[in-house]
């Protein structure tokens, strides 16, 4: 009996690890930096990385049991993702406990912009939110906006095996680019 509990812990890990690689890639994708303006610094993979993992979050803690124990397991191996890559970029030990709490804190409040926009409906709003937190007040965010629309529609469809197994369905960001301007010569 406690083999199968260790059994049961160890798929679940490797499940959470699973997802959560699937979720830092559909992060790194090109297109959401070459053609929707999230900025290519360790700021907007921040950005974009919370963006991705607030959308699964907003799937889990809508699916039954046991999904809030695999979004709260998400969420720690998240954070012990970015305590490391702190440590990576040679922040010290006393350093890193203060970060940890400015990331969370941005974290929790992105989620909770994000979620309030979308919860709504509002695209425009939702617009507004991500120009400020992902494109740092810089540029347009209407074609992001788009893209997270899409997510979180997409996402909406899927059940927590899926999200386990093929992982989230995350749209392509190409398609959410805006139309060129002006002349082309």
């Amino acid at each position: 009996m406690i083999a199968g509990l260790f059994r049961r812990d160890g798929a679940r890990r490797r499940a959470v690890e699973g997802l959560h690689a699937a979720i830092s890639l559909a992060a790194r994708r090109p297109g959401l930096y070459t053609r929707l303006g999230v900025p290519d610094t360790v700021e907007g993979r921040f950005e974009a990385l919370c963006l991705h993992v607030i959308l699964v979050l907003r799937r889990l803690n809508r699916l039954p049991a046991p999904a809030a124990d695999v979004a709260q397991d998400l969420v720690n191996a998240v954070f012990i993702q970015l305590d490391a890559a702190l440590r990576e970029l040679g922040v010290g030990d006393m350093g890193v406990g203060k970060r940890m709490k400015k990331l969370g804190a941005a974290f929790y409040g992105r989620a909770a912009g994000y979620d309030a926009a979308l919860d709504a409906g509002d695209g425009a709003a939702l617009a507004v939110v991500l120009a400020r937190n992902v494109l740092g007040g810089v540029g347009d965010a209407a074609g992001l906006a788009a893209y997270v629309l899409a997510a979180d529609a997409a996402l909406a469809t899927a059940n927590l095996d899926g999200l386990l197994g093929a992982g989230p369905p995350f749209p392509e960001p190409e398609a959410f680019a805006p139309a060129p301007t002006g002349d082309r010569i």
